[in-house]
């Protein structure tokens, strides 16, 4: 028989079991509801309160590298020196060299300080005593920004427990102008600002990540508290350019606009047979690393936001659409005067006043006759001349899209007036870009098929996956029979033109053309006196077109006519030989009469 004792003590163990499971299901209940039912909400307040911690990490800017992975801008960590001022007043140890330790006091750790950021101790004592007289307690003096990881790690050894090193990324240029006209640059903030750096922004974009995490009143983490949303880095944009011919082209312009006292320059270099961009060089040119260097003015691309008249360089167009619609052939004749009236009253001159001659289309093209094209270009109707400038890209920009790349103006026939009908026969009364008319003569180099300039390769996401732009299909401008027979014209340029030895280079035989634009003055509204936009433009071999070089210059004083080009294009397509290993050629140019 159960004792009335015992009774009473089991009934006080259920008792107090039974309580103890109502509080544990109370505490249960309301972790559940902190932790899971209103967890967001209580998180939230404790991110008020102060208790919660959100930390951003940075991901990284994606690079432009060129052909080869040569990098032209990337990002790097750079490192701010903040320091804790209200704690400068102590005594703290610092490791030897030897292993031991010694006290060390505020005056000589600003000393060792100063030595590594280059600042003298009184530097670096100032900063935080200003801080101090603001706020005798104060906790936050910057001594640096953005120091190297050279300075960071000498910094760092110092075991100074009042220094900090918040990290942020930078941008970088290594290269410095190499394509900086190109590649363009960031702000302060990294937000794109020019060039290629905003053309291809939705590339190189990083997403930063951020870390969450609570903290209790002590301030240490809170376990199991911490949220991570990874960063997530931007991608690579490879560009057809090659860094060392790039190089190369810029210190060759720099050279002849310099020589020929002309405002500015370019030299564009393009592989013919995929038509991407090997070179894009200007002068004057933008470090990115420095943009205030340089003028406002020269921080875009000129190659492909200005326009100018192409001169003599359209009479090549003007001879591939006279030959491909059968008006005429490489030998056709025409009686060409130094100068004419037309009927229409048009008046065209040469250069030199010269002896009514037999020209052939050939001849025209060799001694430059603005009345020969003219006479000879006329023949076609005003319509169909404009119907084959569009087929070759003139007014259409080029497929690249650079930032702000402008296109040419080809006027509506309609707006062909008795002058303009003829003048744009030879390169007056529109206007061009040097990647419309680089286009144009790669459809000659070709055989007549006309494909897309490139400039950006590929992106390449950190995630490895390959995307390449969208381009448009080749089309074809003219013949193959055409295409050649303007080949073989420009060969004779080449070959018994005035500036055959001034451009020949053994072993090769080249094919180009000149042509000296005059500059509008938007002043007077007429063209400037004495002021000239002058070209180059061929390709090498001729029998077999591998690169097309083009070369400008804007306003040369020294020599005024397309003559000022001749020794830089010289240069730069033995350049672009050397650098490619293009074989010499045996092939002999077929030879054209100039007089019938």
């Amino acid at each position: 028989m159960t004792s009335r004792n015992s009774r009473s003590t089991r009934r006080r163990t259920v008792v107090g079991f039974a309580i103890v499971l109502a509080v544990l299901a109370v505490f249960t209940v309301r972790l559940v509801d902190i932790q899971v039912v209103n967890a967001d909400a209580n998180v939230q307040q404790a991110m008020t309160l102060g208790y919660g911690v959100e930390r951003t990490v940075n991901g990284t800017r994606g690079s432009i590298v060129d052909m080869y992975g040569n990098v032209l801008a990337g990002t790097v960590t750079r490192y701010d020196v903040q320091i804790d001022p209200s704690t400068t007043s102590s005594t703290v140890s610092q490791k030897q060299s030897d292993g031991t330790t010694a006290s060390i006091g505020w005056s000589a750790a600003a000393a060792q300080i100063a030595s590594i950021l280059g600042k003298t101790p009184a530097d670096v004592e100032k900063v935080v005593s200003d801080a101090l007289a603001v706020n005798p307690k104060s906790q936050y003096a910057i001594l640096a920004k953005a120091v190297d990881t050279d300075a960071y790690t000498k910094l760092s050894a110092l075991g100074l427990p009042y220094l900090s090193f918040p990290t942020h990324p930078v941008r970088t240029y290594p290269d410095g102008a190499v394509a900086g006209n190109l590649v363009g640059f960031v702000g302060s903030d990294e937000q794109a600002l020019a060039g290629l750096e905003l053309s291809q922004q939705s590339c190189l974009q990083q997403t930063n990540g951020v870390v969450r995490y609570q903290r209790g009143k002590d301030g240490v983490m809170i376990p199991g508290t911490e949220e991570t949303t990874p960063a997530v880095d931007g991608g690579t944009v490879t560009l057809t350019i090659d860094r060392d011919l790039q190089w190369y082209m810029q210190q060759l312009i720099a050279e002849q606009v310099q020589k020929r006292a002309a405002v500015s320059g370019t030299i564009t270099v393009v592989d013919i047979k995929t038509g991407d961009i090997r070179a894009a060089a200007e002068y004057p040119t933008v470090d990115p690393n420095n943009i205030n260097a340089t003028a406002p003015e020269y921080w875009r691309s000129h190659i492909f936001t200005d326009t100018f008249e192409p001169g003599s360089t359209f009479k090549a167009l003007t001879a591939s659409m006279l030959i491909d619609s059968g008006t005429s052939t490489a030998t056709s004749t025409a009686s060409v005067p130094g100068r004419i009236t037309f009927p229409n009253g048009a008046t065209v001159v040469d250069d030199s006043n010269h002896r009514t001659e037999l020209y052939t289309l050939a001849g025209v093209l060799m001694d430059s006759s603005n009345v020969g094209a003219s006479i000879l270009g006329s023949q076609l109707a005003p319509d169909v001349r404009y119907g084959y400038l569009q087929k070759f890209g003139i007014g259409q920009g080029s497929a690249v899209g650079f930032i702000g790349e402008a296109k040419g103006d080809l006027p509506p026939v309609s707006a062909w007036d008795r002058q303009k009908i003829y003048d744009t026969t030879y390169g007056q009364g529109l206007t061009t870009t040097v990647p419309e008319l680089l286009t144009a003569y790669m459809a000659i180099a070709n055989g007549g098929e006309k494909i897309p300039l490139k400039l950006v390769q590929s992106c390449t996401a950190s995630d490895g996956t390959v995307t390449t732009p969208a381009e448009p299909a080749a089309t074809r401008v003219m013949s193959t029979d055409a295409a050649q027979q303007v080949t073989d014209i420009l060969e004779n340029v080449a070959t018994q033109g005035p500036l055959a030895k001034a451009v020949s280079i053994p072993g090769y035989v080249l094919a180009f053309k000149t042509g000296t634009g005059q500059q509008y003055d938007a002043a007077t509204g007429g063209y400037k006196v004495g002021a000239y936009f002058t070209t180059l433009i061929g390709f090498a071999p001729a029998d077999n077109p591998q690169y097309l070089v083009a070369i400008t210059l804007n306003e040369p004083q020294t020599i005024t006519s397309s003559a000022a080009n001749a020794e830089g294009f010289q240069k730069a397509m033995t350049q672009v030989l050397k650098t490619y290993r293009v074989l010499p050629d045996d092939a002999q140019p077929v030879t054209l009469p100039k007089f019938g």
